[in-house]
């Protein structure tokens, strides 16, 4: 990335600006403008969050919003209320009070005399999210947003469920918002209220997976800012921008198929990560690309950008399995449209072992054991370390594998795979997941693509029902949207398993799901010979000036006891650090156990442990959330406990213990 200080116009920043709410709550803006916006007024770009501008997105905002404040924006990162430095009391995501605070926001930062009263949005994840669901609301001054690894349905493509099947980072995620949201405001800010404010915000503080986990079919919870219900509700201009190794990557699509509005989409090979710093690597020249977005919607500028193709797409190259890749080798591709006349369907359909031309009747069971999964890496990778999917062929061996044939040619596929099966179970619920993977010649197999339904949802998502045993059913399974090229020489598989630990948590008994029929749909698009776009390189201001105290690190393991007992370890500590401007600590580290009897879905159990610090001199904190579930063939059972410490005195402890019925799950 290229560093810079040298921008057209000078900037100043603003480390805490009140803007205050109608019923008097104070919420914590830093503000990085031109210094002659007065004079000169320029749009403003909003990020509104939950996670803390003064020690928590602090690195990435160091190398976004100066650089927009130079290049003539005033870059707003607004901490939500009850975070960070704002008032007020955290509530649920997405929250009607989000909302109005969010619409009250905006209205402010038109207002201002060094704002031109055009607004912009962007966010990754939930500001990603806030971002669709704002510009849907549609306050008259958002005219563009840019929201990256977000969604348009909250419930079959969040962290929440997928496919109808519970995912774990349902629990993984709450556990670390819990410890998260609930740190203190810095004193040197919010000044003696400080202690108060983070009373305050402990004594109110939710346990986000007992919400979730109460809504496990598509309800009005669910439907309530999935901007998938009503597309048109958005007329800003949408950038939507996605990643290949991230669990988000299917709404790029989505967006550029269904909006009226302006749109582009963007998709290439990263993580959780916003695309000038992301990785794998190729990175790309984001701030770059989002100027020539603000430029167009928010000042009225021709910078072609109407112009651009729909989408443009990270083709990855096949690579070794591996946990970990510092760059994914492939290149650049661009459609004019999307859905796009170029890319074309290839069936193909199970047969003994194999993918061929003609459907043919079969009989195959699949009744894989508990721990079949291990190599499926995180839903959500957001370190740079062991996360991805790794080798499947030991995965592979508790599917039900059909193989096609050695490619002749290479294949691109580019799009949204998907399978029709005709099956019957013998237990009343099942969970199925299929995998598309690319086969090496030596075996290795990669992980291209994945879907998961729980069957009990074959015909509804909000409406559950079980199945009857022995009856043929047909159901269909939609894979993540891919964009991956096989080579010459390798194979394609499809694995069908009924379980995938520790993605997602198990059916209540363990079932075994009879293939009679499958017929596979590829997205095939023709061999493209090279780059056919090119972005900038990257760009950014100066990074975030710290001192290091410890070095960040990551770790997975998985271990088999003698019982045969399987535990997946995770372990992520980001690291301790001293901000060298204002001087405050920020420390932070993780730790989860995913354990289970490959033999007993009920074994299911997952315990999890966040520690966060920080302070200043002789003032510091701690919070700890120590977090599990298990569950029995009714009910889920969910325990947490959220300590708050000044430095060696208690501060705060609030505990969370639920038993929740199992609905169709």
């Amino acid at each position: 990335m290229k560093f810079t200080t040298d921008f057209p116009r000078a900037i100043e920043e603003q480390p805490d600006v009140g803007i205050v709410m109608e019923d008097g709550t104070r919420l914590s803006a830093r503000i990085w403008k031109p210094v002659d916006a007065e004079a000169d007024p320029v749009p403003a770009i909003l990020e509104f969050l939950p996670y803390r501008k003064r020690d928590g997105t602090t690195y990435r905002d160091a190398l976004t919003h100066p650089w927009f404040a130079g290049h003539g924006y005033a870059g707003v990162r607004v901490d939500m209320r009850g975070s960070g430095d704002s008032q007020g009391r955290p509530e649920d995501e997405y929250s009607d009070g989000e909302w109005a605070d969010a619409l009250a926001v905006i209205g402010w930062l038109a207002a201002q005399p060094w704002c031109n009263g055009s607004v912009g949005m962007m966010g990754i994840s939930w500001g990603g999210f806030n971002s669709l669901q704002l510009a849907a609301l549609r306050p008259p001054a958002l005219k563009a947003i840019i929201t990256i690894c977000s969604t348009v349905d909250r419930y079959a493509d969040d962290i929440h469920y997928k496919g109808g099947c519970l995912l774990n980072e349902n629990l993984g995620w709450g556990a670390n918002m819990l410890s998260y949201i609930a740190r203190p405001p810095d004193p040197a800010l919010v000044g003696d209220a400080w202690r108060d404010m983070w009373r305050e915000r402990i004594e109110a503080m939710p346990f986000f997976p007992q919400i979730w986990l109460n809504h496990q079919a598509r309800d009005d919870y669910w439907r309530r800012g999935s901007v998938c219900e009503d597309y048109g509700a958005i007329e800003a201009a949408v950038l939507t921008i996605s990643g290949w190794h991230d669990g988000y990557r299917n709404t790029t699509a989505h967006l550029v198929e269904n909006l009226s509005a302006p749109v582009k989409g963007i998709v290439g090979p990263w993580i959780h990560k916003y695309p000038h710093y992301a990785g794998p690597q190729p990175a790309i020249g984001f701030l770059q690309e989002a100027k020539r977005w603000w430029d167009r919607w928010l000042k009225g500028v021709d910078t072609g950008v109407q112009d651009d193709p729909a989408m443009r797409l990270w083709l990855m190259d096949s690579v070794r399995p591996d946990r970990w890749h510092d760059e994914r080798p492939g290149h650049w591709i661009a459609e004019a449209e999307w859905p796009t006349s170029t890319i074309g369907a290839k069936v193909l359909h199970l047969g003994d072992g194999r993918l061929q031309d003609a459907p043919i009747e079969i009989a195959v069971p699949v009744a894989s054991p508990q721990d079949c999964g291990l190599a499926g890496g995180e839903y959500f990778p957001f370190m740079f370390g062991p996360e991805l999917p790794g080798d499947q062929r030991e995965d592979d061996e508790r599917s039900a594998c059909f193989d096609g044939a050695a490619l002749a040619e290479p294949l691109d596929l580019v799009g949204a795979p998907s399978i029709v099966l005709t099956l019957d179970a013998d237990r009343p619920q099942a969970n199925l997941c299929v995998r598309l993977c690319d086969v090496h010649p030596d075996g290795a197999s990669e992980l291209i693509s994945y879907g998961l339904l729980n069957l009990s949802q074959r015909n509804s998502r909000s409406e559950p029902t079980p199945l009857q045993p022995g009856e043929r059913v047909e159901v269909s399974v939609t894979l993540d949207q891919c964009a991956y090229r096989i080579p010459k020489g390798h194979h394609l598989r499809i694995a069908v398993s009924t379980a995938y630990w520790p993605v997602i948590w198990p059916s209540p008994e363990a079932a075994t799901v009879t293939l009679h029929r499958g017929a596979v749909t590829l997205p095939v698009r023709p061999t493209a010979a090279g780059d056919e776009w090119r972005f900038e390189t990257p760009e950014g201001a100066e990074p975030w000036k710290t001192t290091q105290i410890r070095p960040s690190s990551s770790y997975r393991h998985v271990e088999r006891d003698e019982g045969g007992e399987v535990r997946v370890i995770v372990e992520n500590d980001f690291g301790s650090l001293t901000d060298d401007d204002h001087g405050l600590i920020n420390d932070s580290r993780m730790r989860e156990v995913w354990t289970i009897d490959p033999d007993d879905p009920l074994s299911a159990r997952a315990e999890i442990a966040w520690y966060q610090a920080g302070g200043r001199g002789d003032w510091s904190w701690r919070t700890e959330v120590q977090a599990s579930m298990q569950s029995d063939a009714e009910s889920f059972t969910m325990q947490a406990r959220l300590t708050a410490h000044e430095g060696d005195r208690p501060f705060a402890q609030r505990d969370f213990n639920t038993v929740i019925p199992r609905f169709g799950l």
